[in-house]
């Protein structure tokens, strides 16, 4: 494997790196919206486990939204890369309104996807966190502190591809107890590179994919 046609073939790959958790009942998979959905609900199908979202939004420099000053996660942890913080110089009060614009964003998004279910419970699961590819890796890394702070029992970081270096960089961190990067390609360039269709996802169908894992597994459960 080289290139991946799309997200929903990047799951399957990543899914047989997995299959250590299939069929294990305190097992969750939780993915990062929007990208990380597909992937993430043909692991939830293929492993027999069930699906659900984690939010997380980066907290972008004025002017220059691409360069990531820190990110926020659902259950209200904000994590700022202090380096970018002193290099742009940005007063408190800027940050705060950056957060508070961000914040949200976060819970519209929770709102659209979630509707009226409540966060699941990850306090002593094996939880799967999974996004469609790391680069700097900066969006996991806010939700993994996030959700050690959950108290989940095992906590897998799992993604399609990344960067070397930024795979070994949280696995020498441990911000996670497994750090699975199914494809470390170099010379890396960007997540977008290793797949043929990275077209955006879109909430509907994050929806739509939430929606069919939810019915995947009340059958699971009935049969």
């Amino acid at each position: 494997m080289t290139r991946f046609r799309d997200r929903a073939e990047a799951g399957r790959y990543l899914a047989a790196e997995l299959d250590a958790y299939r069929g294990r009942q305190d097992a969750l998979v939780l993915a990062l919206p929007r990208g990380g959905v597909p992937v993430a609900f043909e692991i939830a199908r293929a492993l027999g486990v069930p699906l659900d979202v984690f939010l997380v939004r980066k907290l972008g420099v004025p002017g220059h939204e691409e360069l990531a000053l820190g990110a926020i996660a659902t259950g209200g942890l904000r994590v700022l890369n202090d380096e970018v913080v002193r290099a742009v110089g940005l007063s408190d009060a800027v940050i705060e309104r950056i957060t508070d614009r961000e914040q949200q964003e976060l819970l519209r998004r929770e709102r659209s996807y979630r509707q009226d279910r409540p966060p699941p419970d990850v306090r002593g699961r094996t939880v799967i966190l999974v996004d469609d590819g790391l680069a700097t890796g900066a969006t996991m890394r806010a939700a993994a502190r996030a959700l050690r702070q959950q108290d989940p029992a095992h906590l897998v970081v799992a993604v399609p591809v990344a960067s070397e270096e930024t795979c070994r960089q949280f696995q020498d961190a441990r911000e996670a107890d497994e750090v699975v990067c199914a494809l470390t390609p170099e010379p890396f360039l960007a997540v977008g590179y290793w797949y043929d269709d990275f077209s955006q996802t879109t909430d509907e169908e994050v929806r739509d994919l939430l929606a069919r894992a939810t019915h995947f597994s009340e059958e699971a459960e009935r049969a």
